[in-house]
């Protein structure tokens, strides 16, 4: 039997070998460019410098997990800690399982992984791939039918205008819990104008919505789904 190995590191503890064989696991296997994208069609790539600048960055409490397979870099997380009203938010800012190792439990592993500790109340994602926030929401709360839209709702704008992290700041909430008017056929989610190309992911969704009931709605080009959930343990103890 494979030997699977979860390992979790502070942003301080993360080297520079670490990070390059993160930026090739997410070069070979995140995805590529869409229509919209003047690269169309070629894959989408991250260097070491800036996986380091926008996923560690100095300013942020950031985390990297990491899980390997008979010693191969299997799939990694990374992750940024802040607190809002109090309350202590999690969020997934990258998360990528190889090829090679998909449908074996790897996604939700890392996820789960990142709450070990428990010490967290909120817990937040943004992706175009509805298997992230599928394992998101199995590794950090409930089966994504049950997700509380409601909850997300309410707390996106707070929790989101307070990440130390831009890209997640500055994300346009979209969808019908934010505006009824919204026509696009998305329910929870952003505008990042972030033009990845969808087809793989609408694949797997249209698998998902075979077995169950997807509560986030369509993705309109350059948006990413929004799941934000309150944190199993916590919550089981109010």
């Amino acid at each position: 039997m494979a030997k699977q190995l979860y390992e979790t590191f502070a942003s301080s503890k993360v080297t520079e070998g670490m990070l390059a064989e993160a930026a090739t696991l997410f070069n070979e296997n995140y995805g590529t460019w869409g229509d919209k994208s003047p690269k169309k069609g070629s894959p989408v790539r991250l260097s070491t410098r800036r996986l380091r600048e926008q996923y560690l960055p100095d300013a942020a409490q950031s985390i990297y997990t990491r899980v390997t397979v008979d010693g191969v870099l299997a799939g990694n997380a990374f992750a940024c800690r802040w607190e809002h009203s109090g309350k202590a938010v999690c969020w997934v800012t990258q998360l990528v399982v190889s090829k090679d190792y998909r449908e074996r439990g790897l996604a939700t592993g890392l996820l789960r992984a990142l709450r070990a500790d428990d010490c967290h109340d909120i817990y937040g994602i943004m992706s175009s791939h509805p298997a992230a926030c599928l394992a998101a929401a199995a590794a950090f709360s409930t089966t994504v039918e049950k997700v509380s839209l409601d909850f997300i709702s309410k707390n996106a704008q707070g929790v989101m205008r307070e990440s130390p992290i831009l890209y997640i700041r500055d994300a346009k909430l979209c969808g019908t819990i934010f505006d009824d008017s919204d026509s696009t056929g998305l329910v929870s989610g952003v505008n990042t104008d972030f033009f990845v190309d969808h087809e793989k992911p609408m694949q797997a969704l249209k698998i998902i919505r075979e077995r169950l009931q997807w509560p986030l709605g369509e993705l309109p080009d350059g948006h990413e789904y929004l799941l934000i959930v309150p944190a199993k343990s916590r919550r089981s103890r109010s």
